[in-house]
């Protein structure tokens, strides 16, 4: 086996921003393009390598290739067991395992799908991983998935459904100094945040996983000028709902929560914005438990949206397990620890030798 941590750190080195991912992607392919028991395709910036060797099932490994922007860690720096610099835990450290594996394991005991995609980092619709299911959803049929995200080498399973809702309270203008003829727009959101704030979330059991869920107001906007009462207050909350429910089932509750504090006669009104579903652990499946077996941890719910929920859509079971610590993702200080990269790199590679 390669020095990973060394391995991570040159793929750190080639800055791979969210929409600039071309050098990156053509560095994988090189690399993949140069091991003669794969079949490798590129479509867009998204570089696809698969094993056809007739096995009776399919894992696909997944790592997206895109970093957000550099926060004066874009040089990596290694002291010790400790790699420093822009992606090193999200995710070039999963990357790093995902092309030991493919250039290693020629002979794996199911069949391999390697997907490297671009533009994890931004909105849904420019997803690498989503553009393939569009584009060439051959490419990426398996029988279950695995997501090299950072998770701290332990299987972080599913992830929760997001929902982005604007909540909207009406009133009626006044002049500043006669309030009492109008209805202020901004001092009626006041009811609708005393409900979010009291928002106690489920905490559902799946799979022996707990899934926490979460409201919270992420922004606020009304007013009119210094002088004139509102008549018009608008609150943005985010939801984190678990996959024992659906999106529309999740707005439902949200709703049923608001509505002491909601008037439609008023003209009250809640907009959903965007939303993206949960995915269950699915760690019921073959390959999954193997996986969690193999781990020889319990495994945690992932309380997040990952890429999984795309696969989830499709009826693929699929889990999150891969190095560095997702709390240090995104961070100037983000960093990855040696130990990781080898305690997942030596999970997958039992899980790809046994049957």
């Amino acid at each position: 086996m390669i020095d990973l941590l060394a391995a991570t750190a040159a793929l750190v080195a080639i800055p791979s921003i969210s929409h600039d991912e071309a050098t990156i992607a053509d560095h994988v392919e090189r690399r993949l393009r140069a091991v003669p028991w794969l079949e490798v395709e590129r479509v867009e910036h998204n570089v696809v390598a698969r094993t056809i060797l007739g096995r009776g099932r399919r894992l696909l490994l997944g790592g997206h290739l895109d970093t957000v922007p550099a926060n004066n860690n874009e040089t990596p720096r290694i002291e010790g067991d400790l790699l420093w610099g822009l992606g090193s835990a999200d995710m070039k450290a999963g990357l790093a395992v995902m092309l030991e594996l493919a250039t290693t394991e020629s002979e794996p005991s199911v069949d391999v799908t390697y997907v490297f995609y671009a533009c994890e980092e931004v909105a849904r619709t420019h997803n690498g991983l989503s553009r393939l299911f569009e584009l060439r959803p051959d490419l990426v049929a398996a029988d279950a998935a695995i997501l090299t995200e950072p998770t701290s080498a332990q299987v972080e399973a599913g992830c929760q459904g997001v929902l982005r809702l604007d909540v909207t309270v009406t009133g009626e203008r006044a002049h500043s100094a006669r309030p009492w003829l109008g209805v202020n727009a901004i001092h009626r959101l006041g009811p609708v945040l005393q409900l979010v704030a009291g928002y106690t979330g489920r905490e559902p059991v799946i799979d022996g996983c707990v899934y926490r869920e979460a409201l919270q107001a992420v922004g606020v906007r009304g007013g009119v000028a210094g002088n004139v009462v509102p008549d018009a207050a608008t609150v943005t909350l985010n939801h984190r709902f678990a996959p024992d429910r659906g999106a529309d089932e999740a707005i439902a509750a949200v709703e049923a929560l608001l509505a002491p504090a909601m008037d439609e006669g008023r003209g009250d009104r809640i907009d959903v914005l965007d939303r993206a579903p949960s995915a269950p652990p699915g760690l019921g499946d073959p390959l999954l438990a193997r996986l969690v077996a193999a781990a020889g941890a319990q495994p945690r719910a992932k309380l997040g949206w990952t890429d999984v929920a795309f696969f989830s859509e499709r009826g693929i079971p699929a889990t999150n397990f891969g190095p560095g610590d997702p709390g240090v993702a995104h961070a100037a200080g983000e960093r990855v620890h040696r130990a990781e990269l080898e305690t997942v790199y030596r999970v997958l590679s039992e899980l790809l030798a046994n049957p």
